[in-house]
């Protein structure tokens, strides 16, 4: 497998290089899913590209954040520097990016990231045909789960992590940071709150912070499973512990024996409670969960770094270099370096001598020439035409060897630049359409939507465009309210996590019965829903941003979608394209997707939830309580209070529809709340604006 390393600095980056990674990926000044770290200005850029290039290591560029409108220029100004450069592979999230990118760079392989929540064969599908060689799949999977996805998307490389530290959410799903403090973890500004106490009844104390994963030991197991890919994780952490990971990872790979000291190290310098392998094995539960307590903190101390510094203190000679040398009387001395790949360089220095007393031997000639330390080669074999009786300083044989290496090591560190045809303009699109759907009415105001957390609707609903019902629904209810009148759609849990077979079958029954709409948050839902023939309504957990985004998705086939609740009113109005969109105007907004319920976490674990009936909640250090709610294969954290805009509805311009979100309301409740958007009455009570005033950093 390949080994993939972290690089949120140059020093990061020559430590995984030197400890034997086979790729790193960094960011840019830009756009990196880790803005905190230092990462890399273009001048930076160029010299890493160099230094890996040369030293036969991969190197991938993560333009991996959500993008606004105004950002894609400057993002694209640094994809044409990626194609210069040129790198290995861009890695992105953002769908717009994707595809401008697809169509101004098409030979530029670009990897999709793990922050596009890619957990199901068809999630891995569907990027496979935009055009993505390669994705990173969700950290919460088994490895049962990933052989799954390896055979439903053959063709399609599966990179995985191995180790560092593992998000309570799923990746993408998160926004806990952006909701609460304004700093988005989709665009690399995550301010980690959820490390802070938050208690279930009964848990941990801290039932949002798990303890790092480590898969270094049982690198085989992710290989069997169809991972082609290794991922290291850290790029905020130290060169001792990229150093570390690499070689332990390393060692694995080449099927050696994991040295415990190294583990013990690479624990010490960064770990929570220790580590975890709980996702792979698919044993979900209270012994995932840590913090990084003072004995964590203690343990690094100046020992372990100073055992750790060898491990890239010297180039690590990977490699394979030829040398082929010419010694004839008369003739300037001739050394040439040649590799693998088939680059040559050849260097000339002054003629041989005749010997007066000991002559140059072929022994001593190979001996000085094999000396390749100080430099990334390793010198398999050296060739010689060496005529007899003749002498060469050794001094000089020393010299035309370092460089012809030199030489050979600057010719490898240069490499074809990919094509890139530069987009028209910004954003090209044309402006939105006010149409409402034909034969439907809904007097003046805009067109309500509604998702319900159970299936006993109030009457209100009726005058819904569409009532969105969870997966657990059952079949008799469908029938019931469709008889009834109500509008229906199916609304896909954005945690898929081993349903893709449930998801067909349910698709197909669905389609038998008359119901064709469905509501997908999540590539993996939106690829299913395709797959199964029905109208597809795109949720806010798509995370469209810009104009870009949902031209992609209209020409995947979705005939509307909701826009991200983490934009502005005003930047969400702005967004041009054709696909009629529409924004999430009341409800507890879904603060993070957790595959590992944190409430749970007490001494009933599940059980708990299903006796009482109760929706449980998570206390934080302050006492608020944020509740917990179960659909699909994961549990959503909620916040605290509602989102309430129905006195804003007339400032929606350029939406086609609004959205309305209810999870832990009586019957009741929805019906008055219903009652009071479609009449645009103030709210009641305690309630947010969420970032529609201020938009997400």
């Amino acid at each position: 497998m390949e080994i993939l390393a972290p690089a949120g600095s140059p020093e990061s980056l020559e430590a995984a290089v030197r400890a034997g990674a086979d790729a790193v990926y960094l960011g840019a000044s830009r756009f990196s899913a880790r803005a905190s770290a230092r990462n890399f200005d273009k001048e930076a850029l160029e010299k890493a590209a160099a230094y890996c290039r040369g030293r036969g290591v991969k190197l991938y560029l993560a333009l991996n954040t959500l993008l606004l409108d105004s950002e894609l220029p400057e993002a694209m100004e640094l994809v044409k520097e990626a194609c210069s450069l040129p790198v290995d592979a861009l890695l992105v999230q953002d769908m717009g990016l994707l595809r401008l990118v697809r169509r101004c760079a098409p030979e530029l392989p670009v990897h999709a990231s793990t922050q596009m929540s890619l957990h199901t064969g068809a999630g891995a599908r569907s990027l496979r045909d935009a055009g993505c060689p390669r994705v990173v799949l969700s950290r919460e999977l088994s490895l049962e789960e990933i052989k799954e996805i390896r055979r439903e998307a053959p063709g399609v490389e599966l990179e995985a992590f191995v180790h560092g530290a593992l998000c309570m959410s799923v990746s993408g799903q998160c926004y806990f940071s952006s909701v609460l403090g304004a700093r988005s973890g989709n665009r690399g500004l995550c301010a980690q709150p959820c490390r802070l106490p938050f208690s279930a009844a009964g848990g941990t104390g801290h039932d949002l912070s798990l303890k790092d994963l480590s898969m270094i030991r049982r690198m085989e197991d992710l290989e069997k499973a169809g991972v082609v890919c290794a991922k290291i994780e850290g790029r905020m952490k130290r060169p001792e512990y990229v150093a570390a990971a690499v070689a332990a990872c390393r060692q694995a790979a080449d099927g050696e024996s994991v040295s415990p000291e190294l583990m013990g190290d690479l624990e010490a310098v960064f770990s929570r409670s220790g580590f975890t392998s709980g996702y792979p094995d698919g044993k979900r539960g209270r012994e995932m969960f840590g913090v990084r307590s003072r004995e964590d903190v203690t343990a690094a101390d100046s020992s372990v770094f100073h055992r750790l510094h060898p491990l890239y203190k010297e180039e690590r000679q990977q490699v394979e270099a030829e040398l082929f040398c010419r010694i004839q009387e008369g003739e300037p001395v001739q050394v040439e370096a040649r590799d693998k790949e088939g680059h040559r360089a050849l260097v000339q220095g002054d003629p041989p001598e005749k010997a007066r007393n000991l002559p140059l031997s072929p022994e001593r000639c190979r001996s000085q020439l094999s000396k390749a330390g100080g430099t990334p080669f390793r010198v398999s074999r050296v060739e010689l035409d060496l005529e007899e009786g003749l002498t060469v300083p050794l001094s000089l044989l020393n010299g035309l060897r370092r460089r012809a290496l030199e030489e050979l090591l600057g010719q490898r560190s240069r490499k074809p630049a990919f094509s890139y045809s530069p987009p028209a303009s910004f954003p090209e699109l044309s402006p939105a359409p006010r149409l409402r759907e034909a034969g439907e009415s809904f007097g003046e105001g805009l067109p309500l939507r509604a998702r319900f957390y159970h299936w006993e609707l109030p009457e209100a609903a009726r005058r819904c465009q569409i009532c969105f019902l969870p997966w657990e629904t059952p079949a008799s209810a469908w029938e019931t309210l469709s008889k009834q009148g109500f509008s229906l759609g199916l609304e896909l849990p954005r945690g898929l996590f081993g349903m893709e077979k449930a998801v067909k079958k349910k698709l197909e029954t669905l389609r038998e019965m008359g119901i064709r709409r469905v509501w997908a948050g999540t590539l993996d839902g939106v690829q299913l829903a395709k797959e199964a023939g029905m109208r597809i309504h795109g949720g806010y957990s798509l995370n469209i941003v810009n104009s870009q985004a949902l031209e992609w998705f209209r020409e995947q086939g979705l005939e509307d979608a909701e826009l991200s609740f983490e934009l502005s009113l005003s930047q969400a109005c702005r967004l041009q394209g054709s696909l009629p969109r529409g924004l999430l105007v009341y409800g507890r907004l879904p603060m993070m997707l957790a595959r590992n319920c944190p409430a749970a976490n007490g001494p009933q674990g599940c059980l708990h939830c299903r006796k009482t009936g109760k929706t449980p909640e998570l206390t934080d250090r302050k006492g608020i309580k944020f509740p917990v709610q179960c659909t699909g294969s994961c549990a959503e954290v909620l916040n605290s209070l509602p989102l309430e805009m129905s006195d804003f509805l007339e400032q929606m311009e350029g939406m086609q529809f609004a959205s309305l979100r209810f999870t832990t309301e009586t019957p009741e409740e929805q019906e008055e709340i219903l009652g009071r958007y479609f009449r645009g009455d103030a709210p009641r009570g305690e309630f947010t604006r969420g970032l529609y005033r201020k938009g997400f950093a």
